[in-house]
């Protein structure tokens, strides 16, 4: 027997949702086919690829493999919600003026797995280095293989 649909109230982007879905739906179909936030990409299904990577409190998370019922009140970042105003995250600029994108199709998981990084880095005073980049990354795959223009143009996000 299935589990009976529920509602959930979500705060993604801050903005209020209600959806109504199966508790074990993952995070990612509830935002791509329910709230129509395509940003956010299936990969692999399996929480390996990084494609799907989004925030909960500021936290990355893999949306493929996180089901409704663990959301609780958490806040919800996709990438449709990482520019600041009108400004892009420093992550996305540096991503955008260093061409580091090849495809593209990874790039959303990417970002949301930097920008914590390079927040965090940026408030500290202190320019993050190839390596941590490398290790904080090493979840995030891209199949057209410009990992090392990403890594550059994240490092070059860090600089406060």
């Amino acid at each position: 027997m299935g589990n009976v649909e529920q509602t959930y109230s979500v705060l993604v982007n801050e903005t209020s949702c209600e959806v109504t879905c199966d508790p074990e739906t993952p995070l990612l179909w509830v935002l791509r086919d329910s709230l129509g936030l395509i940003g956010t990409r299936f990969g692999c299904g399996a929480g390996t690829c990084g494609a799907c990577t989004v925030h909960l409190d500021g936290i990355p998370v893999h949306s493929c493999d996180t089901p409704m019922w663990s959301v609780g009140t958490k806040r919800v970042t996709t990438i449709e919600g990482m520019s600041l105003g009108d400004e892009p995250h420093p992550v996305q600029k540096e991503l955008i003026d260093c061409q580091a994108g090849q495809c593209g199709y990874c790039l959303s998981g990417i970002i949301m797995r930097a920008a914590p990084l390079v927040d965090a880095a940026r408030a500290g005073g202190a320019m993050l280095d190839r390596e941590s980049v490398c290790t904080a990354l090493d979840g995030n795959l891209c199949r057209c293989g410009v990992h090392n223009r990403i890594i550059d143009a994240v490092v070059k996000a860090s600089n406060p």
